[in-house]
Parts: structure tokens; sequence; C-alpha cells
């Protein structure tokens, strides 16, 4: 019974976080960083996104693997269906794959080496999974080959500097991911203060095992 309340816990939060973050994306940082317009580097999807890698590791910490994968796919149903109600089908689209994808990826690597230092699972977890994610996401959800999943967003596609400052234009999708990554990363490394917090809190179930 406990371990079914903490498993719903973990996963309204996941689909919670998963819903967020497709509205998020949807919207760009305004003014300018160091001469850097951050309208063409950033969305506010990338603060609250690799909140989802840190409940993903908690729950694969406490209950392992298998009860971390169900709580990755019912938060991902679950965010997914409202997604395609509160934002964009292809955002939608886009974003179920790659958090699918990620997040599997995440337990993985996170079952590879829990029983190292307890920071390098979560940390080595959740930047691999990160980098794949954002990889799938930007070019799904924006880049004129995926064009069949939903029409193309004019102002993602337009050219513009790479990362806002350099003389090379790319679609400003490819900045927004770019950009998008690197907040995630730091994000990511940030958020092993509150891990490291926590896995004092929830500690291994006696059942748990690497599988």
């Amino acid at each position: 019974m406990l371990t079914q309340r903490h498993t719903l816990i973990y996963a309204l939060v996941m689909a919670a976080i998963v819903v967020a973050s497709n509205i998020l994306v949807q919207f760009h940082l305004t003014g300018t960083l160091w001469g850097i317009a951050l309208g063409d580097l950033l969305t506010w999807g990338a603060f609250t996104y690799p909140v989802a890698f840190l409940v993903t590791d908690l729950a694969n910490r406490q209950f392992g693997p298998a009860i971390a994968r169900r709580i990755v796919l019912v938060g991902f149903v679950v965010g997914v269906a409202l997604s395609f109600w509160l934002s964009e089908p292809r955002i939608a689209i886009a974003s179920g794959t790659a958090f699918l994808i990620g997040q599997l990826l995440d337990i993985s690597v996170f079952n590879e080496l829990r029983r190292k230092s307890w920071w390098k699972a979560p940390l080595a977890a959740s930047m691999i999974g990160t980098i794949i994610d954002t990889a799938l996401f930007f070019s799904l959800a924006f880049a004129p080959f995926f064009a069949f999943i939903g029409p193309n967003l004019d102002f993602a596609v337009a050219p513009a500097p790479i990362l806002g400052v350099m003389a090379t234009e790319a679609p400003r999708w490819i900045s927004w991911a770019l950009g998008d990554l690197v907040v995630k990363i730091v994000v990511g490394v940030v958020l092993l203060l509150p891990y490291g917090a926590l896995m004092n809190v929830l500690k291994p179930m006696q059942q748990v095992t690497a599988r």
C-alpha cells in the first residue's frame, strides 16, 4: 500500500512537470544578457524540465528500476494526454517521445552506477538523459524535416545568429536547443543538492535490486 501511494505521488509530480514544461517551452525569455538576445536562446521550459530527472532518480533509488519505469510510463501517458489539450499536438508528440526515451535511458544509466559514489549515478544519468532528450525534443518539435507531425513554427525555423552572438546563422531552434541544453545541465548539477538531502530521507526499500 505504501509503495502504491508513493508511486502515485511520484507519477503525479512527473505528469505535472511534463505538462508545465510543454507549456513553458513555448514562451521565450525576453531582454538581453551581455548583448545576447535571450529570446533567441532560451525558453522557460529549460528551467523546469530537469526536475523530471530528479524525480526519476529519487524513485529509482527508493523503489528500484521496475517501479521507476512504471512511474515514467504513468507520467508519460498522463503528461502527453494533458499536453495535447494544453499545448500544440506537435509539441506534445515531441515531448512525449523525448521524455520516454530520455527517462528510460536515465533509469538504465542510474542502475549501472547506483553502487558508485552517491553523486555519480544521478549526475551521469541525468546528463546523458538530458542530452538525448533535448536533441530529440527540439528536432521533432521544430525541425522542418518533421513537419509531417505538425506545421512548422516560422519564428523557430527563421535564421538567426547561433547563440545570438556568432556570425554564422542557423534556424533559431538550433540556438534554443543549445541554450536549453546548457541551462538544463547547470540545473541538473544544482539539483544534486536536493538529491543529496532527500536521499537520507527516501532510503531504498529492502526489496530494491538492480534489474
